[in-house]
């Protein structure tokens, strides 16, 4: 039986699994709601995570009754809704930190974030998003992906690339659909995700799959034109299969081309060397120990525990210090 007497406790919606799942391999007591009818962000833990006891489930209509160090906002509606309908008034004035996954979808350059509070950290994936984000006078930091050693190795024996998209069909352009279909025309490619059917794919692998099941293929290519460093490339490159990608967002500071991994914009480059890549088995596979090399460095999880935990510290820290001060100086004035 674990000792969370020192863990700090968290409350967050059940927003992106994996990402729910890495982040709780820290030495937090992290809390979901669930709801009836599994609405959005109210699904519990899922089924699909194999995730620790330090991961609770709790009634919505139950969370206001519950004692929290921390709120973790992942979406706008958990801040401009959820949190009024399910926190009390005194969770509300808890520590709080926002946690963008994705890049701005209207204007690249030009976009406001929704969260504009200066009592507010705002946390970014990658550095590429907080560049683009105009993230106004909320304080922004950004936490690099984090992910487990998969036990799988890579083994590259399938003469064809592997594709892990969810819902690609109606995510369209953005994600990559044309590529995908115009690259599938030249090289043999799977595709795996939730609702993949609708374009021939083999449907969703769940997670705790994944690892070896990508492994077995000679290389993973990445269609995505714009949008957050997927954790499905890292967890590739962590199997130590080779990465194909476009030279877009954050890739560019992950994957050097040639050297762990194939990048460019050029898309009949990244065909050709694809299809170099299934005549070449030996190149995969060093491409691919070369990309596992930069995932192990850069995001291992425990880095990724320690850049959170430094993260909730100093938040519930800093709002303990204002709160002692606004107290002194309420009983100044009295």
């Amino acid at each position: 039986m674990r000792d969370d007497k020192n863990h700090i406790r968290i409350f967050t919606w059940h927003i992106h699994g994996s990402y729910l799942y890495y982040l709780s391999q820290g030495p937090f007591e992290i809390f979901v709601p669930v709801n009836d009818k599994k609405t959005t962000g109210y699904i519990g833990r899922g089924t699909t995570f194999p995730f620790g006891d330090n991961v609770h489930e709790v009634p919505a209509a139950e969370v206001r009754n519950i004692s929290f160090d921390c709120l973790l906002y992942q979406t706008p509606k958990n801040y401009t809704v959820d949190r009024f309908e399910i926190l009390s008034d005194s969770q509300l004035s808890l520590p709080a930190i926002y946690l963008e996954h994705d890049p701005p979808q209207q204007v690249p350059t030009d976009t406001r974030h929704i969260i504009d509070d200066p009592d507010v950290t705002l946390v970014h994936v990658t550095h590429f998003n907080k560049l683009m984000w105009d993230n106004g006078r909320t304080p922004a930091v950004v936490i690099d992906h984090g992910i487990t050693m998969p036990t799988a190795t890579y083994t590259g024996e399938l003469e064809r690339g592997i594709v892990v998209i969810n819902n690609l069909n109606e995510r369209g352009r953005r994600l990559g659909l044309d590529i995908f279909l115009q690259a599938r025309e030249h090289v043999p490619l799977d595709l795996i995700g939730m609702d993949t059917e609708k374009l021939g794919g083999l449907g969703e692998i769940l997670h705790p799959k994944l690892p070896d099941f990508i492994s077995r293929y000679r290389f993973f290519f990445n269609p995505i034109r714009y949008t957050s460093l997927g954790l499905a490339v890292l967890e590739a490159m962590m199997a130590g299969v080779p990465v194909v990608g476009l030279a877009t967002t954050e890739m560019v500071t992950v994957i050097r081309d040639g050297h762990s991994g194939i990048l460019h914009t050029d898309i009949d480059y990244l065909i050709g060397r694809m299809r170099e890549l299934l005549k070449d088995k030996k190149l995969a596979a060093h491409l691919g120990a070369e990309g596992r090399k930069t995932a192990i460095e850069r995001f291992n999880i425990d880095r990724f525990n320690r850049d959170w935990m430094q993260l909730f510290t100093r938040v519930i820290g800093d709002r303990r210090v204002t709160s002692r001060s606004e107290n002194i100086n309420e009983m100044a004035v009295h």
